[in-house]
């Protein structure tokens, strides 16, 4: 067998060499692009850490602010059954005051009334009593005067009855007897008759 000329030889020397060039390009191509993965999984990786970390301190802060919440729930609630208790004792109250108002508005309603009557009553008390030999009977009109003076009238006018025996039309009536008269010394009363007496009739 023939050797190969040296023209192949030198041919095939260059081809080698520029496979080893270019394999040995590829291999600083390859280790550069390695640096530069592992540069951004480093990087990576501490975003991540950097990244767990907040979420972390997210996940506390929620927590914390689920727990205040909680607790503001708890404060609410218990604040809203004493405002609904309280609310139940004014429902009360005001059912246990409505009789009280509509009381004291029949009252309101009925002042005007009541004010006359106490002027009334206030101008009987300041007229006094009759003045002594004034008949009961005789009063002027417009308001008497106080209760207590009239029924003493009466009480004295009923002993004057009883004492007294008035002819009333024209009524025959025994007068005194005339033995118990030391002035006449005359015995045996006779009836008169008196006159009617239409005044104190009327």
């Amino acid at each position: 067998m023939s050797a190969p000329p040296a023209l192949q030889i030198r041919e095939a020397n260059a081809h080698l060499a520029a496979v080893h060039r270019r394999a040995a390009e590829l291999e600083a191509r390859l280790d550069a692009a390695e640096r530069t993965v592992r540069a951004q999984a480093e990087r990576l990786a501490r975003h991540d850490q950097l990244l767990r970390a907040a979420l972390d301190e997210l996940g506390r802060a929620k927590d914390r602010e689920i727990s205040a919440l909680q607790e503001q729930l708890q404060t609410s609630k218990a604040a809203i059954h004493s405002l609904q208790a309280a609310v139940r004792q004014r429902e009360e109250l005001i059912m246990q005051l409505q009789p009280r108002a509509k009381l004291l508005q029949d009252i309101c309603q009925q002042q005007p009334p009541l004010a006359a009557l106490l002027a009334a009553l206030t101008e009987a008390e300041h007229l006094g009593p009759l003045p002594d030999g004034v008949p009961g009977h005789l009063l002027p009109a417009g308001p008497g005067p106080p209760l207590t003076n009239s029924t003493a009238e009466e009480e004295e006018e009923g002993e004057e009855e009883d004492h007294l025996e008035p002819a009333v039309f024209g009524t025959t009536v025994p007068g005194p007897t005339r033995a118990e008269s030391p002035a006449t010394g005359k015995g045996g009363g006779h009836p008169e008759t008196l006159e009617p007496n239409i005044n104190s009739a009327v």
